[in-house]
């Protein structure tokens, strides 16, 4: 086994930890509390190349690997969760189903421009009635004529409702083969008639990355916007949902690392009955137990991640990496918090945010409950 990176990866991690640093860290606290959608960040991050990077050359991509992909949404997390939403979504539940199910004409129509960093796209599955159970969905596509009628809505939608959102993969009931359910996946753009996109306030978390609610009244799409095949919706999803739990737990590990980093440097410069904090037992093995669960989230994240590089089943170690970089998140977040005491607690200072944010990593892309269900399928329960 050879866990050592390659020189184009290290420097990958050197350049957007960098660029995290200079331009994110500065204006992340203000985008929060004003959740505020920053496009000037979102150009940025196209221009340094991290929208579509694992996509050939002739689509506008860089070509590189999954792994170089999850270490830049790490690298982006360890800063801000909001920025590193709107990186992954785009990435893996917008860019991903095009190029993976998408035609000659479509790839060509949709992903040079989606990997610029002036336009975004989503993933439509999510609705008020259909979270785990995906098959609950209500959403309805009926071909009249060389048209598909869309009729429903969708929540939660990730890079859904700014104005550089150009369209969304919509999962829709097409259909029913003997009492079941037919899924497909159609393509449809902002500014179709009958397509309303709505943003979602008041969240607790990535609150300067967008969220919206999507309605979709008798929107009319020509038939050749059917992406894959008719009845192809379920799997579409399902691969989606794959590659998208990696970059989910990027940022799982991402937000631990950086409440790590906040915690450690916290505790060595905090003094308490005359010495640094961090040299009192009970801290330094709380801070010990911190940096093993992040070794251990980062091995199997990479794992995983090389196996999908090398076209083999990563299905389970994806659910496994979801599940478990979420909820370190969550445990180093809070050990990161109680070190800093009260002022782990206000706004002012980054590990706060860090604790708002993982919190819904445990929920998005399929909450914990369905990874354990996910993977006990998988081991043959």
């Amino acid at each position: 086994m050879n866990f050592e990176l390659t020189e184009e990866q290290n420097l990958i991690r050197e350049t957007v930890h960098d660029f995290a640093e200079r331009e994110i860290r500065p204006v992340a606290k203000e985008l929060d509390e004003k959740a505020e959608f920053s496009h000037d960040l979102t150009k940025k991050i196209g221009e340094l190349g991290l929208l579509g990077m694992t996509l050939p050359e002739k689509y506008g991509g860089q070509g590189l690997d999954t792994l170089s992909y999850i270490i830049s949404v790490e690298e982006i997390a360890r800063v801000d969760g909001s920025q590193a939403a709107t990186l992954a979504a785009h990435n893996s539940l917008g860019i991903s189903p095009l190029f993976e199910f998408g035609n000659e004409e479509q790839k060509m129509k949709y992903l040079p421009p989606l990997c610029t960093g002036d336009a975004l796209w989503s993933f439509g599955l999510t609705e008020p009635g259909a979270g785990s159970d995906s098959r609950g969905t209500k959403t309805t596509a009926v071909l009249d004529g060389d048209e598909w009628v869309i009729n429903g809505s969708k929540i939660f939608i990730t890079n859904g409702s700014v104005d550089i959102s150009k369209g969304c993969t919509v999962q829709a009931v097409t259909g029913d083969n003997n009492g079941k359910k037919i899924f497909t996946t159609i393509l449809l753009e902002a500014g179709t008639p009958g397509f309303r996109q709505m943003a979602m306030h008041g969240k607790m978390m990535w609150r300067a990355s967008d969220t919206a609610e999507l309605f979709f009244d008798d929107c009319r799409v020509p038939k050749d916007n059917l992406l894959g095949k008719i009845g192809q919706g379920s799997k579409i999803m399902l691969h989606t949902l794959d590659g998208g739990r990696l970059s989910i737990a990027a940022m799982g590990l991402g937000a631990a690392q950086g409440a790590f980093d906040l915690a450690l440097a916290y505790a060595k410069e905090r003094k308490q009955f005359g010495k640094p904090i961090s040299k009192f037992q009970v801290n330094a093995f709380k801070l010990a137990d911190m940096a093993l669960k992040i070794e251990l989230a980062r091995n199997l994240l990479y794992k995983a991640c090389w196996l999908k590089d090398n076209e083999k089943p990563y299905s389970k170690e994806a659910a496994m990496s979801k599940l478990y970089c979420s909820e370190i998140a969550k445990e180093v977040a809070d050990e990161a918090v109680q070190l800093h005491g009260g002022y782990g607690l206000m706004k002012d200072y980054d590990v706060e945010r860090i604790f708002r944010d993982q919190r819904l990593l445990q929920i998005g892309e399929g909450t914990s409950e369905i990874q354990r269900l996910v993977i006990s399928r998988l081991i043959g329960c």
